[in-house]
């Protein structure tokens, strides 16, 4: 390409980059989510609206204040039509939007935190209070969102508090610009272009994530490069924070371990050593420098090969707390995962990270916070709580969810993850009695943990729509919301989402809604009902039951179903691995009895029986058989559904969506096929009546899995 042409490409792509700030574009590609401001087409509420925000009041010149007010100025000027100044001083006018900070108490009497916010109408006009900067920006964002969502604004008093304190996307973005689990195309960060030039993208990225109240970025992998540690990326990093410090977001980075020996040059990287321990305070030290509001460092050691202080004979609070004291001079934290499990052949992975951390309660420095995922395993689809939640009351524990699909159906099948969330977030770990929720031991609330912590493992890539599947925006929306505030349903996020992002016709609203919702348990039906999991290595998309080599056992298909001639499933009760033992009595009793424990969950706790009958009426068999192929057949619902509201949307997204659903309905076909002509060969039992056998045998079907691999 000569350079005429490369500079005509650049110019393009800037521009393109850009768009978010020039009305929306010609064609709706998704680059904007759910910040779309576009023109309200009922004039009497456009014109309504427009009689309460008639000007924007800020003071001085805090950048985060300037984000806020250029916000509202280019929400509104879309919404309505029409610009909207932005004032030092209302003086006597009314009929405006004044942002405070620290002004007073809230209306509706409730206290608010650091970051908490509350929008009221006060002497005819609207203000937006908080006692941060950072608590107006989010207040500044919430109006936003009653506009879009169409809420009236002329009695409005909304108070909302952060209930969580670090409210984090986790990226696993390498330097080479790849994405581990990423399947919406490159790394968001151009590495080879920072820190000189600053991609407009950047502040688009910071703007969607302090619209959901997200204030802290981990940006690379926690199968962490020390190259992350060197001053050539510090001051790359340093380049990301300036852009996301006005919009109340903090930089953190994935770090490997043994980084003192491997670009520090000692013999050693153990924990205790006093060579090590000044190696890294002396990282700190110069990290700070160029970024003095730095959040920290997340950790992942002793897992899945990566070195940790295990190697030295030292236990993961040594390793965290020397982390800790390098940080004490500064306002930094350490996140600790808690996702550990070797390679033992006897063992059960599901008990690993109860065993390696439950002595440990107690032991972490009080800036260490243990991040778990939310479940035993892997991010399965459906999953049991860690039975960590339950057992450690002295140490802070920081929610990991994943939002990138990696075992749902990467970015061709549409996947609501709200009810994943909520799911783990609602359920009892009876840790201190009834109603000793998961959400309320991460939120601090159940134990008075000083620090708390959420994090999402990111679905974002270089995709012009970010996400790659546009309705993957959803998700990312979904764990931003309930990090903010876990007590909204998964409904209420969905019907904002949409609102924001797809339609505000009420019944396409509804249609969209219910897609969304039953979407997870559709996946689940044709993928993995009745509490199968499936976290062999390799692609993690393909189906495989019949995966039986790796290096380790626990790298294989047949470990975790355990399909034989008897039955189906992990006994996890007193007869086989007794994992069900890390839970508390209540949860015990709840799941120990394959009798009464609930279906969705059966399968993880019990091998049960081919011909046993379960509370639907059917046996195993005929149930799995029926969940495979209803879960398939719901694609098609899906399909229609979609099909239904294509008249209320953009056309781009409408046929984005249909094809990725065709594909989708394809390849659960093929995951019914698998799992079903698989198993059969175990249970010995006819397909039941309606359904009918596959067309393809199973050779046939693990050829295509053969060429899925290797494409």
């Amino acid at each position: 390409m000569n350079s005429i042409k490369y500079s005509k490409l650049v110019v393009f792509l800037l521009l393109v980059a850009t768009s978010t700030y020039a009305g929306p574009p010609d064609r709706e590609d998704g680059y904007r989510l759910w910040l779309k401001y576009d023109l309200i087409n009922d004039a009497g509420q456009r014109d309504a609206y427009a009689r309460s925000a008639q000007f924007i009041v800020v003071n001085g010149n805090n950048p985060v204040l300037k984000a806020a007010a250029d916000e509202l100025q280019i929400g509104l000027q879309g919404l309505l039509g029409k610009s909207i100044p932005i004032i030092a001083n209302a003086g006597s006018r009314t009929g405006g939007i004044v942002l405070a900070v620290g002004n007073g108490p809230t209306a509706s009497n409730q206290e608010l935190n650091a970051e908490g916010y509350q929008i009221s109408s006060r002497s005819n006009n609207i203000v937006i209070n908080g006692k941060t900067e950072s608590g107006v920006l989010y207040g500044a964002f919430g109006l936003l969102r009653q506009l879009q969502t169409r809420q009236p604004l002329s009695t409005i008093s909304l108070t909302s508090n952060p209930k969580v304190r670090y409210r984090m996307l986790n990226h696993w973005d390498n330097t080479n610009g790849t994405i581990e689990r990423g399947y919406a195309g490159g790394t968001l960060w151009k590495w080879f272009e920072l820190p000189e030039r600053l991609d407009p993208r950047y502040r688009d990225y910071a703007r969607a994530n302090a619209s959901l109240g997200i204030n802290g970025t981990v940006v690379n992998n926690v199968n962490a490069s020390a190259r992350f540690l060197t001053g050539e990326y510090i001051q790359k990093i340093a380049a990301l924070a300036k852009v996301f410090r006005p919009y109340g977001i903090r930089v953190y980075l994935s770090i490997y371990f043994p980084a003192p020996k491997t670009i520090g040059g000692l013999k050693t990287a153990d924990p205790l050593d006093p060579e090590v321990r000044k190696w890294w305070a002396d990282k700190a030290k110069e990290i700070y420098a160029l970024i003095p509001d730095f959040g920290g460092f997340l950790v992942k050691a002793n897992s899945e090969g990566e070195p940790g202080p295990q190697d030295y004979g030292r236990n993961h609070a040594d390793g965290a707390n020397m982390l800790a004291d390098a940080l004490k001079p500064y306002d930094g934290i350490v996140l600790w995962r808690a996702f550990v499990y070797k390679a033992d052949p006897k063992a059960d992975r599901f008990k690993a990270a109860y065993e390696e951390f439950g002595d440990l309660d107690g032991k972490f420095d009080k800036k260490v916070i243990v991040q778990v995922k939310n479940g035993p395993i892997d991010f399965q689809p459906r999953e049991p709580f860690s039975p960590l939640f339950g057992k450690m009351p002295k140490t802070p524990l920081a929610m990991e969810f994943q939002i990138t699909q990696e075992y749902l159906g990467f970015a061709t099948h549409m996947v609501y993850e709200a009810p994943i969330f909520k799911e783990c977030l609602e359920t009892d770990t009876y840790a201190k009695g009834k109603n000793s929720t998961v959400a309320r031991v991460v939120d601090g609330s159940l134990h008075g943990y000083a620090i708390t912590a959420m994090a999402g493992v990111a679905n974002t890539g270089s995709d012009r729509n970010w996400t790659g599947h546009p309705m993957a925006q959803a998700n990312w929306y979904a764990y931003g919301r309930l990090a903010w505030d876990n007590t909204l349903s998964a409904e209420a996020i969905a019907n904002e989402w949409i609102k924001m992002t797809l339609t505000n016709e009420p019944q396409a609203v509804k249609r969209i809604a219910d897609l969304m919702l039953r979407s997870r348990e559709i996946y689940v039906n044709y993928n993995t009902p009745l509490g199968l999991s499936r976290p062999w290595s390799g692609v993690h998309f393909a189906p495989e039951p019949w995966q039986n080599k790796s290096s380790r056992p626990d790298w294989t298909a047949i470990y975790y179903h355990r399909a034989d001639s008897v039955g189906l499933g992990f006994d996890r009760t007193s007869t086989g691995s007794n994992a069900l033992a890390q839970y508390s009595p209540e949860v015990q009793q709840r799941w120990n009895n394959a009798e009464t424990c609930p279906l969705p969950y059966l399968l993880w706790f019990h091998h049960v029986p081919w011909t046993k009958k379960l509370a639907t009426g059917r046996t195993l068999w005929d149930e799995l058989c029926t969940r495979f192929y209803t879960g398939a057949d719901s694609v098609g619902w899906m399909q229609q559904q979609w099909a239904q509201v294509k008249n209320n949307i953009d056309p781009e997204t409408y046929a984005d969506v249909a094809a990725r659903l065709e594909t989708q309905h394809k390849e659960a076909i093929w995951w019914r096929d698998a799992w079903v002509l698989y198993l059969q060969e175990y249970a010995r039992q006819p397909i039941p009546a309606p359904y009918k056998k596959p067309k393809r045998t199973l050779d046939e079907v693990k050829q295509l899995v053969d060429i899925y691999l290797l494409r």
